[in-house]
């Protein structure tokens, strides 16, 4: 467990530092499973506002995270930061 929280650790730390920036979409990708990892599920007793459209975009991704586990969200954001840095293919 402590090996994944590192290695989670350190995606964090390299998508702060991504050779370009990504799309708006794999942002929101990047942001939910951060969420879900360090959060758990979303709590949706107090959604954004209708004409908050960044809140409701950011919630929205977050909510499709649901039921996925710590572990999982950690693992699929440290290999969407490594398919990112190109040290995948």
């Amino acid at each position: 467990m402590t090996d994944m929280k590192d290695a989670f650790e350190k995606a964090v730390k390299e998508s702060k530092e991504l050779p370009s920036k990504p799309d708006n979409e794999t942002l929101l990708r990047l942001y939910s499973l951060y969420k879900q990892a360090t959060e758990g599920d979303i709590n949706t007793e107090n959604p954004p506002g209708m004409f908050d459209f960044v809140a409701k975009a950011k919630c929205d991704a977050w909510l499709k995270q649901k039921g996925i586990t710590t572990d999982d969200a950690m693992q699929q954001y440290i290999l969407l930061v490594a398919q990112l840095s190109n040290k995948t293919s």
